[in-house]
């Protein structure tokens, strides 16, 4: 039996980061695991800047609310879910996912969890699991399912290229020179009919 796991972010909804840094006017948190592999790393600097500009939670779920999906992301997501079974996998947290996961039609969404203080500031996070979308992948395959796997960064390569088939979606130049032989795709119709091609 196959499942297809999914990124979230760049893939389905448009980067989180990018918009608040967009909306807070600090170019500094543009910085994505597109750019810096390291998630720790990333997060533990993103919570900085956020404590240095006394910027919380609040702040972030506010813009995160007006948030669309990425143009013909819900289209494709419930064609996908009427095809096979499938599940997003997303380094993102449980704070900010809640309004995304509406607007798509509520697919299963596993990811971690922030650390909140009384006074809504972010003070940390808790990772749902080490490499959280290698060790899904494998925990799925152990139980007798064949993983089928797309997402568009570092963070997304490992699960990608530990199932039957993996596939890049809007990537960057640079990931896709380093992975040439992961096929890559930029439309949704394209993603689409490659995995309908490998699912049984």
């Amino acid at each position: 039996m196959d499942i297809v796991c999914m990124d979230l972010e760049g893939v389905l909804v448009p980067e989180i980061w990018i918009a608040f840094s967009e909306a807070s006017g600090i170019p500094e948190l543009r910085r994505t695991t597109r750019d810096e592999p390291d998630y720790d790393k990333l997060m533990r600097w993103r919570i900085g800047i956020l404590r240095e500009r006394g910027l919380g939670l609040r702040e972030i779920q506010a813009v995160i609310e007006r948030i669309e999906p990425l143009e013909g992301a819900r289209e494709f997501l419930d064609k996908l879910r009427a095809r096979t079974q499938a599940i997003v996998l997303s380094d993102t947290f449980s704070q900010f996912a809640a309004p995304l996961m509406r607007k798509l039609g509520y697919p299963t969404l596993m990811c971690n969890s922030l650390v909140v203080g009384e006074d809504g500031m972010i003070e940390g996070f808790k990772m749902r699991v080490a490499n959280s979308k290698l060790s899904t992948v494998r925990a799925l395959q152990s139980v007798g399912y064949e993983t089928v796997a797309f997402g568009d960064s570092y963070n997304d390569l490992a699960m990608i290229q530990a199932g039957k088939a993996g596939f890049l979606f809007r990537t960057t130049e640079k990931i896709k020179a380093d992975y040439p032989h992961i096929p890559a795709f930029e439309t949704y119709e394209e993603l689409y009919a490659a995995l309908d091609a490998v699912l049984e």
